[in-house]
């Protein structure tokens, strides 16, 4: 095996192992809700959302990863230098995130590691891609808005539906009803965020001349990437689910079934337009929405805001993290 050859496959394995620190890093999301209301043990929870996030791949196409793969860095500019930069930024991040419990987005860290990276090898901001970029970091505000509104709006709404219900009634249904909620934010969880690896391995083959087109992702990217979430989702991440489930609000099972319902619909509409967007961002949203339905007080702000300062800190932390790796990987192209 040439050297050439040895680094490529040597990247493929480091954005696998991003792939399952993803699900690893985020399990939280998928099945934080469920566990904090008690409808499934974290256990049965890990395997539950495990099993959609590998099945993603059915029912999603591959936008996400051609807009990863060529719409964030010129696909022209890319190297086996700045992809180990970007998965160095990223990885790092995310480690430094899970050690501290702080629900942070797998999902910009890699495209701040994307850009920081970048910057790093043409000396400014000539290779970004500002259309896709601007995209995604428009999310950031976009998509915990979005699913805030969706799981407010479907409090409301299945609220006055069981107005007359018994309490007993209610939660022996949404008891049910949790674990398809549960399953439809597990599938936008693989749908969206396995994507994302998919991506940049493509972008890395393109490099390397063994695709011919730009986002082009082959079938075994595809299974790889989604096994690769699918496992790290069964590792789970406990720290965070502790944060997610229970210190930013307290959850029902209808809660927490408006919380998933409304943060699925979220991620399966920016899935479909192609933009990489946090899943973290969208469920945390969704838990303030429904913890705001009761009263704003419900809510513990506190730990809120310091999640949303792990938001905005995240891209530039990831791009210079990413700029350190780009310049150790000085023994590659």
């Amino acid at each position: 095996m040439d050297a050439t050859l040895l680094i490529l496959v040597f990247l493929v394995v480091v954005a696998l192992a991003f792939d399952f620190l993803n699900g690893l890093h985020d399990a939280a999301n998928s099945i934080a809700t469920i566990v904090s209301t008690r409808v499934l043990s974290a256990r049965w929870a890990v395997l539950w959302a495990a099993f959609f996030n590998f099945i993603a791949f059915l029912f999603f196409g591959t936008s996400v990863a051609k807009m990863v793969g060529s719409g964030i860095v010129d696909p022209h500019v890319i190297s086996d230098r700045l992809i180990f930069g970007a998965l160095g930024g990223a990885i790092t991040w995310n480690l430094l995130t899970w050690w501290a419990g702080i629900p942070s987005s797998s999902s910009h860290a890699l495209i701040g590691g994307l850009v920081g990276a970048a910057i790093a090898k043409v000396g400014g901001l000539g290779a970004i891609q500002w259309v896709g970029l601007r995209n995604t970091a428009a999310a950031i505000v976009v998509s915990p808005t979005l699913g805030f509104l969706l799981a407010l709006l479907l409090v409301l709404v299945v609220s006055w539906t069981f107005v007359k219900s018994s309490p007993f009634f209610a939660d022996r249904v949404f008891r049910k009803l949790q674990f398809a909620s549960a399953a439809l934010y597990s599938l936008g969880h693989g749908g969206n965020d396995a994507q994302k690896t998919m991506g940049i391995i493509a972008a890395l083959l393109f490099a390397h001349g063994a695709t011919d087109k730009a986002g082009h992702i082959p079938f075994w990217v595809i299974i790889a990437c989604q096994t690769a979430m699918g496992l790290g989702t069964l590792f789970g991440g406990w720290r965070i689910v502790h944060t997610m489930g229970s210190k930013i609000t307290r959850l029902t099972p209808m809660q927490g079934f408006c919380a998933e319902t409304g943060g699925a619909i979220t991620l399966f509409f920016f899935t479909h337009l192609g933009i990489p967007v946090s899943t973290t961002h969208t469920i945390t949203g969704a838990i303030v929405g429904v913890g705001a339905s009761r009263r704003v007080s419900a809510v513990r702000w506190g730990v809120a805001k310091d999640i949303v300062i792990a938001w905005i800190v995240t891209l530039p932390a990831a791009a210079l993290t990413a700029a350190v790796f780009y310049y150790l990987g000085f023994w590659m192209k």
